[in-house]
């Protein structure tokens, strides 16, 4: 059966040993965050906190802990959901599966209109009213700027239309999403929290119109209910999908709602907090540890004026957190991506699989194949690809890509953009360094990406391989380039075939990096000189800590795509600009050191690290679990 609350999916996945009860005493400061992110890393069960220190409610994290307990938790609707984007995607698969089984279409069509959003009279969600301050606060980094709610379903909807105008008077013309809400610190005042919420994110066209009219914008924002619920916010949905529909087909139940003085309000959730933003209203918000592995800084973001705050009987406060990767989002990404896949090629014409890389923090490295079919009589080379590339950074969330690697099918048929050791490779051996490195300058990136010139503001570049291997990848360095190195570089080594890594001097400042860079590119130019083959090592990541970049590939996409701003920290050998298009001889160099301007890394508490020791230790209660 369909779960009904938070309590019911805990209740069910105890009774399948797929969670743990701790009933000692932990701290929601710090603590807790610390056993989720062991609990991930060790595939453990999800966690129910019975005690949290300061918290009348129960806490429950790791619920999307592995993809198999996540698959468990949306059984209900999974294939449904599925089978909804599967048919928004390409509308064409009606008719033929109808063909094929008559039967199932009108069952489908069925399961679409029960999953519409339910007006109820009975919202259990709404049953006690509580201050704000008695909501659970969960820190989870040493420098946060506060308690956070880190799984929020922000609810708001479009100003400019009226309220109910959707089929049976459900709010479909509405966004649902997974906005970060910061509970206290900085300057609010007990009955406010701070709303953050990143560029290129559905709530923006909202509260863009509602500033346009110079009205406050009405935000509901829920907590638990069913896990379903969840997802639906993070899901990039295609145009025209409400997620509250969505919600009730994953969830295999109907989303119930209700309106309360001028909110709606989630029948089902643990917990609501509905209030204004004001027009024009900003404070600070953050720092806040973030998925990029670093933090976020402090900058103005709008301002939720809290007017209620209620929940249901037996409420759970769910939370995740977040930091480099792998955390529980990236689970999350692995669902969106299987969901989702059927898009891909009939929103975007010509392209066969998308990937952001969860190692390089999402959005900073997009993997693609597309199709490469333009005039096929001038010989294989990029086309089609930069046209399919431009789509792809135009299109939702993809267009925060920094990087975007690109390979033609038709060089591999069985080529995935999920492989990244294998799409890598394909497209380093490929590259023509003459021609095949576009640029895009001064534009728009993720905004917890800290490595270019400003807030959202940064650079792209788009590497594209199609046609015959112009190279062999080389997994060594060439024979005298390794001790050719001048003073300040040292520890050259492959992580992958064709791509190296070298550290370097403490980075200065921009107007001074070429005078830095000189002596490793003279000494690679004597190195060919003398005969070495440089063309077997096309990409050097230059870095603080090059023994931690080449530990793993994992290590290595963090570092380089996480540091470098293309337009400012791509470099080559005997590079030019020629009408006005960037080109250099192998090795293509990415300046991956830190910067001034970068978000300090994330590091725990040596202090907490010890209590998390001694609950996971023999005769603890974690002990076998994290």
């Amino acid at each position: 059966m369909a779960y009904r609350s938070l309590a019911d999916a805990v209740l069910d996945l105890e009774r399948n040993r797929m969670l743990v009860r701790v009933r000692e005493e932990v701290d929601g400061h710090l603590e807790v965050a610390e056993i989720q992110r062991r609990a991930y890393a060790a595939g453990a069960p999800a966690i129910l906190y019975e005690n949290v220190r300061g918290s009348a409610f129960p806490c429950v994290s790791n619920l999307f802990g592995t993809m198999e307990r996540a698959r468990f938790l949306l059984r209900h609707g999974l294939a449904r959901a599925k089978a909804a984007v599967r048919y928004r995607a390409n509308p064409g698969r009606i008719a033929s599966d109808l063909g094929r089984r008559p039967g199932n279409l009108p069952r489908a069509a069925l399961a679409a209109i029960h999953s519409l959003p339910r007006r109820v009279a009975a919202a259990p969600g709404q049953a006690h009213a509580i201050p704000l301050h008695q909501l659970p606060r969960i820190t989870s980094w040493p420098d946060d700027g506060g308690p956070f709610i880190t799984l929020p379903q922000v609810f708001t909807e479009d100003p400019e239309r009226s309220a109910g105008s959707g089929p049976l008077g459900a709010p479909l013309a509405s966004n649902l999403g997974m906005y970060r809400i910061q509970l206290a610190g900085n300057e609010y005042d007990g009955n406010e929290a701070g709303m953050h919420y990143q560029i290129h994110r559905g709530i923006g066209v909202h509260h863009t119109a509602a500033e346009r009219l110079g009205k406050a914008l009405p935000v509901s924002v829920f907590v638990g209910g069913p896990p379903a619920h969840t997802l639906a916010a993070i899901m990039p949905l295609p145009e025209g999908l409400s997620e509250l529909l969505f919600a009730g087909m994953l969830a295999g139940r109907s989303f119930r709602w209700q309106r309360r003085d001028g909110f709606v309000v989630s029948a089902d959730a643990d917990f609501t907090l509905t209030g204004w933003v004001d027009p024009g209203r900003t404070l600070p918000e953050g720092p806040f540890g973030d998925h990029f592995g670093y933090y976020s800084l402090t900058h103005p973001f709008p301002v939720l004026r809290v007017t209620s705050v209620t929940h249901r009987p037996g409420a759970i406060w769910p939370f995740t957190v977040v930091g480099r990767p792998p955390q529980e989002d990236t689970t999350f990404g692995k669902l969106i991506h299987e969901i989702t896949e059927p898009m891909v090629p009939t929103t975007l014409p010509g392209v066969h699989s998308i990937h952001a890389v969860d190692a390089a923090g999402v959005h900073p490295l997009l993997l693609a194949v597309g199709s490469e079919r333009y005039s096929p009589f001038t010989g294989r080379r990029p086309q089609e690809l930069w046209t399919i590339a431009n789509a792809i950074l135009g299109f939702g969330q993809c267009s925060l890509a920094k990087y975007l690697f690109i390979a033609a099918r038709e060089d591999d048929p069985d080529l995935a953009a999920s492989d990244v050791p294998a799409l890598l490779s394909h497209v380093l051996r490929r590259v023509d360094l003459s021609s095949d490195l576009h640029f895009q300058t001064r534009t728009t990136i993720d905004t917890l990406d800290y490595s270019g010139s400003g807030l959202n503001a940064g650079s792209k570049l788009v590497v594209a391989g199609a046609g015959e291997p112009r190279r062999a990848l080389a997994a060594t360095a060439p024979l005298g380039v390794g001790a050719s190195l001048p003073p300040g570089f040292s520890g050259l080594r492959a992580v992958l075939p064709g791509i190296f890594v070298v550290g370097g001097p403490r980075f200065d400042a921009y107007d001074r990096v070429d005078r830095q860079l000189a002596p490793l590119f003279e000494a690679l130019d004597g190195a060919a000189a003398a005969g070495a083959d440089l063309s077997g090592m096309p990409f050097v990541v230059l870095c603080d800590d090059p023994a931690f970049a080449a530990e793993s590939l994992r290590n290595l996409l963090w570092v380089a795509f996480t540091r470098s701003n293309p337009s400012h920290d791509v470099h080559g050998r005997n590079s030019e600009v020629r009408h006005k298009h960037w080109s250099a001889e192998e090795p293509i160099l990415i300046d991956a050191r830190r910067k001034p301007h970068h978000a300090p890394p994330l590091v725990e508490d040596p202090a907490v690290l010890r209590r998390v020791d001694a609950l996971a230790a023999p005769g603890g209660p974690l002990h076998g679990v994290i």
